[in-house]
């Protein structure tokens, strides 16, 4: 009886010690899986101010932005295709279907790829707190309606639904994307004009597939079937199965827009709701990313931004790219692309120049002989360092040196011509026998 006790309470700690190697095993892969998927998230103020410049977006152009910041590669090729393109071929493109919608509005399209880092923390804000980003809309919208900013327009229609603030288009054809200052906006009444203007209008098409739910805080594709707006837009619109089709019925998102690295600087600069907020989760999210990419990065304090009114006015000072080499030893510069070789002139080849025959020379006359000039008496050698010169005369040296000015300044003689030659007589022939010289 013993024994069989004995052999049971062994078995039992042997299981016991399985499900304790089995726990631990689970608890290293749970927090492996933590550190790889950890995010930190956004507070609302921080939502606050990421939203500012889009909460006021009629929500089909809305519902289309926020799943569009997800797939960050998308929006910047799309922006480089409008720019050479237009509108032209963007249905034919390999692009998310939000990121297709969002390219038919070019100011749009180019906000979000000219401010790629903003873009990529609204992604990440989407994915992984769909429902705060929503919350934050409304309550940016109520603060702009409760100082009067966001009413009705002949451009867009604003009405409460249940307590929730809805932006839809007002014509049937044509949607009208704002343009205010987030600075202003949210808190007061302009000084004169008004707080929301709006340029021309963009066509309303199949590509506006998706709305905003803001009972269930989330954005659904609709198929063009529903009330309000969408009834009101459907007999302008031309139906394709591009955007309206079943595969689209669950909206998906690019989760892999969290393993994104995000410059801090070029977020800072979004404080126009709460100014006292500062963005230290996206840092430990780039450090976080970093470890597991194994990537190094500088971790020196960022200089602090240049105090000059016509720099800030004319350069990003921002802009970490300023720094990549600068006040660097050792910092691998690139090389100068080599100067093109210039064409060298083609040189025609010339003919040929025959040397011009030389004149012929005739002798010139010889000279009158010159009658020979005196010898010079001979000077006596000058003592260098003696005090007197018994032989130096300075009269006759100050007379010789003014003659030879004199010499000098007179005109040289013109050269005298060569006598013409004269005519050689030649002498008469002898006269020959029956030959009489004439008188």
């Amino acid at each position: 009886m013993r024994r069989a006790l004995a052999v049971l309470l062994t078995l039992c700690l042997a299981n016991l010690s399985l499900l304790e190697a089995a726990a631990a095993r689970a608890a290293a892969k749970s927090a492996a899986q933590g550190e790889e998927y950890y995010y930190e998230p956004f507070s609302p103020e921080q939502l606050d101010n990421l939203l500012a410049p889009i909460a006021l977006y009629p929500d089909p152009l809305l519902s289309q932005v926020l799943v569009a910041a997800t797939f960050v590669y998308d929006v910047d090729e799309a922006a480089r295709w409008v720019r050479a393109n237009g509108a032209r071929g963007i249905d034919e493109q390999p692009w998310d279907v939000s990121v297709k919608a969002v390219a038919h509005y070019p100011t749009v399209i180019y906000m979000m790829a000219d401010k790629i880092d903003w873009t990529t923390s609204l992604g990440q804000a989407y994915v992984n707190q769909s429902t705060d980003v929503m919350m934050s809309v409304q309550r940016l919208r109520r603060m702009a309606r409760n100082v009067g900013n966001l009413v009705t327009t002949p451009q867009q229609q604003v009405f409460f639904e249940d307590d929730y603030i809805r932006i839809v288009p007002l014509e049937p054809a044509y949607i009208y994307v704002p343009v205010y200052d987030p600075y202003i906006c949210y808190y007061r009444r302009p000084a004169w004009g008004l707080a929301i203007t709006f340029g021309f209008g963009f066509l309303i098409g199949a590509w506006l597939n998706r709305d905003c739910d803001w009972h269930h805080h989330r954005i659904y594709y609709h198929g063009w079937q529903g009330p309000g707006w969408i009834d009101r837009s459907r007999p302008r619109v031309r139906i394709t199965n591009v955007y309206v089709n079943n595969r689209y019925d669950n909206v998906l998102v690019n989760r892999n827009v969290i393993q994104r690295n995000v410059n801090v600087n070029n977020i800072d600069r979004y404080r126009s709701v709460h100014r006292d907020v500062n963005y230290n989760n996206i840092r430990d999210n780039n450090v976080r990313i970093n470890r597991r990419n194994n990537v190094r990065v500088d971790e020196r304090p960022a200089r602090p931004p240049v105090n000059n009114r016509i720099i800030n006015r004319n350069i990003d000072t921002t802009n970490p790219r300023l720094e990549q080499y600068r006040g660097r030893e050792g910092a691998i510069r690139p090389a100068r692309p080599a100067p093109a070789p210039q064409p060298q002139p083609q040189v025609r080849p010339q003919a040929p120049v025959r040397p011009a025959p030389a004149p012929p020379v005739r002798p010139a006359p010889a000279p009158p002989a010159a009658r020979p000039a005196p010898a010079p008496a001979p000077r006596p050698a000058p003592h260098v360092f003696g005090r007197t010169e018994g032989n130096f005369d300075p009269r006759a040296s100050s007379q010789r040196g003014q003659s030879s000015r004199q010499q000098m300044s007179q005109p040289r003689p013109a050269p005298r011509s060569a006598p013409p030659p004269r005519a050689q007589s030649k002498p008469a022939p002898a006269p020959r026998g029956g030959e009489r010289r004439k008188p």
